[in-house]
């Protein structure tokens, strides 16, 4: 007689409970250095940079494995936030000469280019994607699938990291000539902001794309074609993405 009842609910409850309980877990972790895997973590930065699709193939067993798609390892988190601090630093100590002046700015960067402009993408991601490109389930006893948030978030951090690479590393070393006045630093300038924006977008579009139960995941990419067609029309109007952004914090 108990065999005939529906299983649907007793499905889906641990999964919710793992929704609810892994992100007090996922923070809980980061003061907890010795239980990170930083060797895995150093493996995914570098492929993400040169073979994106071997990562989110892992992604996969990783849900398989621990049925979830978000890492329940915070390490990715913190060492882009060690790297921004330091990449940050160097910058402030190339082109800045007030030591409060340059703590504000490492702040700054570190809360508003990662922390705020992350949770912000990956909201908007999460709600879109929960609300209009999840596949209707093919019959009402399937288990509901949605996207976490913690994944939407780790989606943007595995995208953000090309791009700090980019926007950041080498940057800084082309600083001296894309700063400089003429046609070169501004095309160079404009081609470097363009590539490491369109990867971002490309990697985001991976991101979601590996995940079964989405639909349209090509919307990720969209963004990509509006990034080559300003490009352009910023280059005819002189705008230097390098110049602009080191007034904003070292005028």
């Amino acid at each position: 007689m108990f065999e005939m009842l529906p299983t649907v609910s007793k499905g889906r409850a641990p999964s919710n409970f793992r929704s609810n309980s892994s992100f007090p877990q996922y923070l809980r972790r980061i003061i907890k250095w010795q239980q990170m895997d930083i060797e895995y973590t150093f493996w995914q930065m570098f492929h993400l940079c040169t073979s994106p699709k071997v990562v989110y193939q892992h992604t996969k067993y990783h849900k398989q494995t621990k049925n979830q798609w978000a890492r329940d390892d915070p390490a990715f988190v913190v060492i882009c936030c060690l790297l921004l601090i330091v990449a940050t630093s160097a910058y402030c100590a190339a082109y800045d000469h007030n030591v409060v002046h340059a703590v504000f700015t490492i702040f700054a960067v570190l809360f508003f280019h990662f922390f705020l402009t992350g949770i912000i993408v990956a909201t908007c991601c999460w709600f879109l994607t929960n609300t209009y490109l999840r596949e209707e389930a093919p019959n009402s006893h399937a288990v509901e699938q949605r996207v976490e948030w913690l994944y939407a978030f780790d989606v943007h951090c595995n995208s953000f990291f090309p791009m700090f690479v980019m926007l950041y590393v080498i940057h800084y070393f082309l600083s001296p000539v894309l700063v400089a006045h003429g046609f070169i630093p501004l095309l160079l300038s404009n081609l470097l902001f363009m590539v490491a924006m369109c990867y971002y977008h490309y990697l985001n579009f991976l991101g979601y794309d590996v995940l079964p139960f989405l639909e349209r995941t090509t919307f990720f990419l969209y963004p990509i074609g509006i990034i080559i067609v300003l490009t352009p029309i910023l280059m005819l109007s002189s705008f230097n993405p390098t110049r602009w952004i080191m007034g904003i914090y070292f005028s």
